[in-house]
């Protein structure tokens, strides 16, 4: 059977976007995620997103890792299936859309279009404390680091580090595959921190909306940003978004989300 799928990136984490409504493939969606997403000989994601319509301006997000997991939720992700559907509809800028995923309800609002590229504003919900994730001891953190372990639907972990590009990410992620790994260091201006991510289920991405968002929380708890800044801006390898955390820690994330084709695929 053919089917089509939509690709998208937001700040370089691409994901193909399956509209539920063509129907459902006879094969199992993780081992269709595993194919897709692959990069060769597939057409290569991050991920595989479920998009289901349930009403006007109300959509539900199945999240399938390249490696066939599931996730709860992806800041990235579910940009790009707003994105699919506002497109679809042909809605206006400041549409917004209630989104159901494994993580609870997230709201988005389309903020602004130019030039094919779409900024979008999700509400991502309350940071959250988490306990050491299993296997934490064996990354071999000096105890003066600081460390934050928070759940924003997905687990994470936020090491404050000098120079991120000098870190062997791809090692220390290994090592705690089952939550999301980021690695924070101050700047490079007054309101900003820097962050490279190994994602559960991914590796290595060249960004992460959960992620961007707990490394603001960080960065407010770390006093690397000022708490009377209205945001922080998280850069990352596939380019910068912007995080509000509120003074009951629910987090907004707001960035850039663009299409980059339609394929088909056989399932």
């Amino acid at each position: 059977m053919e089917f089509r799928v939509s690709r998208f990136e937001g700040l370089g984490n691409d994901f193909l976007v399956f509209d539920t409504a063509q129907g459902e493939p006879t094969r199992p969606w993780p081992d269709l995620a595993r194919e897709w997403c692959s990069r060769d000989p597939g057409p290569g994601a991050d991920g595989l997103l479920l998009l289901t319509r349930t009403a006007p301006g109300e959509l539900h997000m199945r999240l399938f890792n390249s490696d066939g997991s599931t996730a709860e939720m992806s800041g990235n992700g579910i940009r790009c299936l707003v994105m699919a559907a506002h497109m679809h509809d042909g809605a206006p800028d400041g549409a917004s859309y209630s989104v159901s995923t494994d993580a609870g309800p997230r709201a988005a609002t389309v903020v602004s279009s130019q030039g094919g590229t779409l900024q979008i504003r999700v509400d991502m919900g309350e940071v959250s404390d988490l306990p050491e994730p299993q296997g934490w001891g064996t990354l071999g953190c000096h105890p003066d680091r600081p460390v934050r372990h928070v759940s924003l639907g997905n687990p994470h972990s936020v090491v404050g580090v000098e120079d991120v590009a000098s870190i062997d990410l791809l090692s220390l992620g290994l090592k705690v595959p089952q939550v999301n790994l980021e690695i924070v260091e101050p700047g490079p201006g007054p309101h900003e921190v820097t962050m490279r991510v190994h994602e559960r289920g991914a590796g290595i991405t060249r960004a992460c909306g959960t992620g961007a968002c707990a490394a603001a929380d960080a960065a407010y708890a770390w006093g690397l940003v000022p708490r009377s800044a209205p945001e922080v801006t998280v850069r990352m390898d596939g380019g910068e978004a912007r995080v509000s955390i509120s003074a009951d820690r629910r987090a907004t994330l707001t960035g850039p989300t663009v299409h980059l084709g339609d394929l088909t695929v056989h399932a």
